[in-house]
């Protein structure tokens, strides 16, 4: 297990969420209620060792428990720019932690590289900002937009969210 998988079990029991292993593949539910609550991992990518998927995996459990933290009827609706970037920077904390020899990612290097130059905020903001979000009062969107003119020619935005909210088995 890598050691952002391990800090994101972590965060996990720390936010008082209840985590499950087994055959009924849920992660967690809220307050222990299925009302459709709950966020599903397929078996399949749970097992898989590419560090992309690994990779994503963590971006989406990160994201689905901050989406849960913020709580309400129907946690899959909740977005906010705080869980966006949170679950970006565990996407590249366990990208940057892979033994990636054999592993080619240009989105995941192109994320490490925003990362690294200090406007992964930024970037969220640019390229996934809502209707309804908030602008963070420390963004310095001109210096990114110069940057991203310059590094990022021809990007495009990859989300890969492994996993599902739906409703857990009564």
């Amino acid at each position: 297990m890598t050691e952002s998988l391990k800090s994101l079990l972590l965060i996990l029991v720390a936010c008082g969420l209840v985590i499950a292993s087994g055959c009924d593949r849920r992660i967690y539910t809220k307050d222990g209620v299925t009302d459709g609550d709950a966020f599903f991992v397929p078996p399949d990518a749970l097992t898989d060792n590419s560090p992309d998927t690994r990779s994503w995996v963590a971006y989406s459990l990160g994201r689905s428990t901050c989406q849960l933290a913020v709580g309400g009827d129907n946690p899959a609706r909740n977005n906010s720019f705080d869980c966006e970037l949170k679950a970006r920077k565990i996407l590249v904390r366990s990208w940057l932690e892979q033994s990636r020899a054999e592993s080619e990612d240009a989105y995941l290097d192109a994320l490490t590289e925003v990362s690294n130059a200090g406007f992964l905020g930024e970037y969220v903001w640019f390229y996934l900002r809502r209707a309804d979000w908030t602008a963070p009062d420390d963004l310095q969107m001109e210096r990114f937009e110069a940057w991203r003119r310059e590094q990022l020619r021809g990007h495009k935005v990859t989300t890969r969210l492994i996993g599902s909210w739906n409703y857990a088995s009564p």
